[in-house]
């Protein structure tokens, strides 16, 4: 027998490229699908102007008219509908809501919400947590730099937002002196929202010895990720003790929400388990930008019980395709029975959002939204905020706004049974851009803290009523008018 023949009966098989190539037939392609997913409405269907501005958005009609361009020489035009089609597909999201699954199943005390909780997210409860709830800046900062001042291993700070101004020096300077005593101080800070931090600042913390990192700087060769950011607010001690909530390090949050240039916020201060995952987003996020392993003692311990808390510290990145913030508070909401609770300064729900919270108020549930009034920061979120209250209003869903200073903080509660509080807001933003971190819980006394604190701001701020809105003016509507294309960037 030849040899070449022994070799080729050896030889692994190899498939045709006309098997290859081969499709799946159009019959297939939705045959096996569950009944009750074809014949079930979907959630959220999208109106005549939100196809509008998706339409404007995407990248492809663009396209088409640049080539349209190009074959009638109008190369100005050519010019501008190239750049209109790079730009539209550098800022379009890469997530979208769920449409399906969002049925009223599984009421927020039953054993199975928390079960489906962890199931969705990836992430599970950790028990032995002390938990405290922190109000404005005349309570969280004093713990944050008193726990700076106490670390002796390691301190961990990713920010969106670290500001030139007194409470920056401030924290600088203790962070400073830490890296000094031979403590390792790592800091992590947005590209972008943290621009602004100042050279004193810098020259403090390079002082000490601390090492700081720019998450995702904007150059030519990673355009394409501009609008990917990180928006958590954490700072890790030891790898036992976090921080984590709507504040950054800057002037406005110091104060006790007294007036317009002092904002009203709230932190979560962690001891114990639940502060593992806080110091895995920061790990996982300094390795994507030094490209150094953070792994060891001193940033993961071996767990200790502090208190009797179980918590679900949230991760969430719109890298992976889903946000898991946005199911997160998307199955709470379709899961209440008897209340929602919802504080959160920019909020701009999407359709999907709307038919849910609608859903909710007409099966009996009490819906009510406390939002930024008149001092919110960001002008485009404010107006398609107004512009989106019409039909949950009509639903009898209450809003509430906030009109002594910038509410900011970021908190649901459903039931009274089960709460959450972090860095997201009710924004597609914060849903398919943003890197964010929640912290959930079933406890009671935090939850009735967290209740208590939604109650005192709910009785100081203006509800809003369906006629007020309907009367809002014109220059109002011009103005809502005028942002609407940018509802999915904000």
């Amino acid at each position: 027998m030849p040899r070449h023949a022994s070799v080729r009966r050896l030889a692994p098989y190899r498939y045709s490229a006309r098997f290859r190539t081969r499709r799946v037939p159009r019959k297939w392609r939705h045959r096996l699908e569950p009944p009750t997913a074809r014949a079930r409405r979907p959630h959220g269907l999208p109106g005549l102007w939100t196809r509008l501005r998706r339409l404007i958005w995407a990248w492809w009609p663009w396209g088409v008219a640049t080539v349209w361009a190009l074959v009638m020489d109008a190369w100005n035009w050519a010019a501008f509908f190239g750049v209109m089609a790079f730009l539209t597909h550098l800022a379009a999201p890469r997530e979208r809501p769920p449409n399906y699954g969002l049925d009223h199943l599984i009421p927020t005390a039953d054993p199975a919400f928390l079960d489906s909780v962890v199931g969705l997210t990836g992430i599970t409860f950790l028990d032995g947590n002390k938990v405290e709830l922190l109000n404005n800046g005349d309570e969280f900062y004093p713990s944050m730099l008193q726990a700076i001042r106490d670390a002796k291993e390691s301190v961990t700070i990713e920010a969106y937002i670290y500001w030139a101004g007194n409470v920056g020096l401030e924290f600088a300077r203790a962070l400073a002196e830490r890296a000094r005593a031979g403590v390792t101080v790592k800091i992590l800070l947005d590209a972008v929202g943290s621009s602004t931090i100042g050279t004193t600042i810098l020259e403090t913390l390079e002082s000490g010895g601390c090492q700081l990192a720019w998450f995702n700087p904007i150059k030519w060769y990673s355009i394409g990720q501009f609008n990917y950011r990180t928006h958590r607010k954490s700072l890790i001690l030891d790898g036992r003790i976090g921080f984590t909530g709507g504040a950054g390090i800057a002037d406005h949050w110091s104060g006790h929400a007294q007036d317009p240039t002092h904002w009203r916020d709230m932190q979560i201060r962690i001891e114990g388990p639940g502060v593992l995952p806080l110091q895995t987003g920061f790990a996982r996020n300094w390795q994507q930008t030094t490209g150094e392993l953070v792994s060891g003692p001193d940033y993961f311990p071996a767990p200790e019980p502090a208190g009797r808390v179980p918590l679900h510290t949230l991760l969430s990145s719109p890298s992976v395709g889903a946000s898991a913030a946005r199911t997160l508070y998307y199955f709470a909401i379709v899961c209440a029975q008897r209340t929602i609770h919802i504080a959160n300064p920019y909020f701009v729900p999407d359709a999907v959002a709307i038919d849910a919270l609608i859903n909710a108020a007409r099966r009996g549930v009490r819906v009510t939204i406390l939002v930024s009034g008149r001092y919110n920061d960001n002008f485009v979120a404010r107006r398609n905020s107004v512009r989106l209250f019409g039909d949950l209003l009509k639903a009898g869903i209450e809003i509430y706004e906030y009109n002594h200073t910038m509410l900011h903080h970021k908190t649901m509660v459903v039931d009274g049974e089960w709460g959450t509080i972090g860095t997201t807001n009710f924004d597609n933003r914060s849903f398919a851009f943003n890197e964010e971190s929640n912290v959930s819980f079933v406890d009671r006394r935090l939850l009735g803290d967290l209740e208590a604190s939604f109650e005192r701001d709910r009785a100081v701020s203006d509800r809003l009523t369906l006629d007020a809105w309907r009367h809002r003016g014109v220059w109002a509507r011009v103005q809502e008018a005028a942002v609407w294309l940018l509802q999915d960037q904000v």
